[in-house]
């Protein structure tokens, strides 16, 4: 492996910490949601009363302490975000018992909340829809990363992920201890098939002239380019391409593909990833294994708010 291949792999993907993330736009939409469930924000024709009808019978002097439970194994996302209880009500607070990252067993407290119990009804669903969510990914990733074993080979996330939620989804991947690229269309060229189709008809001109263009607009940005044939894997490495994606290879492609490569630049499989083809895939060697999977097929996991005695 070359040093500027080292180099690649070291800048090409992160795991995105908490401290990161804008909490601004994280604020808006727990407002967002509050409003759907309070104020029927969603919909032009509103009732004519609105609010939590059914917390406001509680006295409003009323409190009460509650603790979230893990109701089955899973790895946490969601305790940071919580945290940020102003958000939900000032009159809340929240003690986190578990951090981001950890893997509880069924039972397991992960945070407690006190305050107002008119205001911790009226967030107790929007605030388990944030961990329920955020730590279904995260506990899915995992079961990725484990299925990886020792192998050297990352677990990449996507672009494929819920509209508005892009950050904290990216963050709860890195909590299952999968790694994150491509945060958006601004940190890396991807060159697909249309892109290239805009260069000309013939591949290794038109690869060239845009991976040159690349260099010359922004010469200290990645270039990873998109092959479904072995056929373009030389035009990606005549061009100097930094990252070769491979798309929907069969394993006997994938192990001719290696040999064509070697160590000329990065290598990243896609397409058709599952729990079931990653045991096929890791033993090939390649750098990277990105899949939409980690995001859109988790499910949420089971987290419930009991009050205390």
């Amino acid at each position: 492996m070359t040093r500027n291949t080292k180099d690649i792999l070291r800048s090409c993907c992160q795991q995105i910490r908490w401290e990161a993330l804008d909490l601004k736009p994280i604020k808006e939409l727990i407002a967002l949601a509050i409003d759907e469930d309070t104020l029927c924000s969603g919909l032009i024709n509103k009732p004519k009363v609105t609010g939590d009808l059914s917390s406001c019978l509680v006295p409003e002097d009323h409190e009460i302490t509650a603790t979230f439970h893990a109701r089955q194994p899973l790895t946490l996302c969601g305790i940071e975000l919580a945290q940020l209880t102003a958000a939900f009500s000032p009159q809340l607070s929240l003690t986190a018992l578990a951090d981001d990252g950890a893997n509880l067993a069924a039972g397991d407290p992960i945070a407690t909340l006190s305050g107002s119990t008119r205001s911790a009804l009226t967030a107790e669903r929007t605030l388990l829809n944030f961990l329920q969510h955020l730590s279904g990914i995260a506990t899915n990733t995992r079961t990725y990363v484990d299925a990886l074993g020792g192998s050297r080979t990352r677990i990449l996330d996507t672009r494929k992920t819920t509209p508005g939620y892009r950050y904290l989804e990216k963050y709860a991947v890195a909590c299952g201890g999968g790694w994150n690229h491509r945060m958006g269309l601004f940190d890396r060229v991807m060159l697909k098939d249309n892109h290239l189709a805009a260069f000309g008809d013939d591949l290794l001109g038109a690869t060239a002239k845009a991976v040159a263009q690349s260099r010359r607009t922004n010469p200290r940005v990645l270039v990873e380019m998109e092959v479904d044939r072995l056929e373009q894997i030389f035009a990606a490495l005549k061009a100097g391409v930094d990252i070769i994606l491979l798309d929907n290879f069969s394993v006997s492609d994938l192990r001719k593909a290696k040999e064509l490569i070697g160590d000329q630049t990065v290598t990243e499989i896609s397409g058709n990833v599952t729990l079931d083809t990653l045991q096929d895939l890791t033993p090939l060697g390649f750098d990277f294994i990105s899949t939409g999977a980690l995001v859109h097929k988790s499910v949420w996991v089971d987290i419930g708010l009991d009050w205390n005695e």
